[in-house]
């Protein structure tokens, strides 16, 4: 399957928030869709799940027009969406019957996923008897239950301590080795690069940067190199590069363990780490700089973007 999503605009009360946002993605991949709060990620996730429509712009699958309706789509919000004075099982079981499974169907899906997650022991409980991340395991578990094609994810991870979310991680990527088509929204960066092969980053309700991650990391440290001297702090080598490497490069970001140059030519590489080791520097690192992902949504979500 693939998933496209052509020149989405929305507008509220004649303001407009989505401005032509385009993307797509492809079974067995997941989408990491990002952006601040406010950007236009749940109004993009509520058109695809035709809570609202477009003012503009359309949905395709295949290249034919998407409804909602002919797909079992599985979403799990930010914001928790269960009840809590309601047992864990029963409620599971209605939501399960209400998008179309009978109930042997739930009752055994139930029984799968509660045993999964690790959470077979609280199917009788009250939800909010339970921890924060049991009753987030609750809701994944409520996301998963009717085997959906598309998976929409919003924070998952949030609530989870280091044991639960390697739990988590491991359903993810079996879901995207499943064939799933997966929609993972999350400020958590780092398990957005595990996941995700391609990102859309969203500002203000447009496209600001899309397409393969490892491409777009590649292409942010072009040109610059990640350098520290064992016998120098960043602040003394910093001053010994300007002082003997000016015309080779610029100084891009002083960290606390090392530096991040930005070379002035890309031809210059190897004529630095010849002047270093002329200059008789005992180096630590010299390695190609690979932004992070937090760093790349900064430069395009950050308040200068």
């Amino acid at each position: 399957m693939e998933l496209q999503a052509k020149d989405l605009r929305k507008s509220f009360d004649g303001t407009e928030v989505l401005h032509g946002v385009s993307f797509s993605i492809s079974s067995g991949k997941a989408l990491g869709l990002l952006g601040r709060n406010g950007a236009g990620k749940s109004t993009t996730i509520r058109i695809l799940m035709d809570v609202f429509k477009a003012n503009k712009g359309e949905i395709l699958m295949d290249g034919k027009p998407f409804c909602a309706d002919d797909y079992n789509i599985g979403y799990l919000p930010e914001e928790r969406g269960l009840y809590p004075k309601k047992k864990v099982g029963e409620q599971l079981i209605y939501l399960a019957q209400l998008r179309g499974a009978s109930h042997g169907q739930a009752k055994a899906n139930l029984k799968k996923w509660l045993k999964r997650l690790g959470i077979s022991d609280y199917e009788n409980r009250l939800l909010d008897t339970l921890s924060k991340g049991n009753q987030q395991k609750v809701q994944l578990a409520q996301t998963l239950m009717c085997d959906p094609d598309i998976i929409i994810l919003d924070e998952p991870f949030s609530g989870l301590d280091p044991v639960n979310s390697q739990i988590l991680k491991e359903v993810v990527q079996e879901q995207i080795e499943a064939g799933k088509l997966v929609i993972f929204s999350s400020h958590q960066m780092n398990y957005v690069e595990e996941f995700c092969e391609d990102i859309v980053i969203l500002n203000h309700g447009n496209v600001v940067l899309q397409g393969n991650l490892k491409q777009i990391q590649k292409e942010y440290g072009e040109n610059r190199i990640v350098l520290s001297a064992v016998d120098q702090s960043p602040a003394q080598f910093a001053q010994v590069l300007m002082q003997e490497c000016d015309d080779l490069l610029t100084i891009y970001e002083q960290r606390e363990y090392d530096l991040i140059i930005e070379l002035r030519n890309p031809q210059n590489k190897e004529q630095l780490l010849q002047r270093l080791l002329a200059m008789r520097v005992d180096l630590e690192q010299f390695r190609l700089y690979e932004a992070s992902l937090t760093d790349i949504f900064v430069a395009k979500a950050g308040d200068e973007a």
